[in-house]
């Protein structure tokens, strides 16, 4: 497993971090998400051989967030 953390920028409410993880849980290879408003930060643990840090952060930009 591998681990990312990601600047999201953007991010202003708890339905903001509602929709990060969304976004990122449903990559597959994706097995844990950690969203953090208070520092605008992604953490995920996700599986290398499926998927890769930069699907991660098109999953952010396709919700409409920008990667810091």
């Amino acid at each position: 497993m591998a681990i990312a953390t990601i600047s999201v920028v953007g991010m202003t409410c708890d339905g903001c971090v509602q929709s990060v993880s969304k976004a990122i849980g449903s990559v597959p290879g994706v097995s844990k998400v950690e969203v953090s408003l208070d520092r605008h930060l992604a953490t995920v643990e996700y599986d290398s051989a499926r998927t890769s840090e930069s699907v991660l952060k098109s999953a952010i930009e396709d919700a409409g967030y920008d990667i810091g």
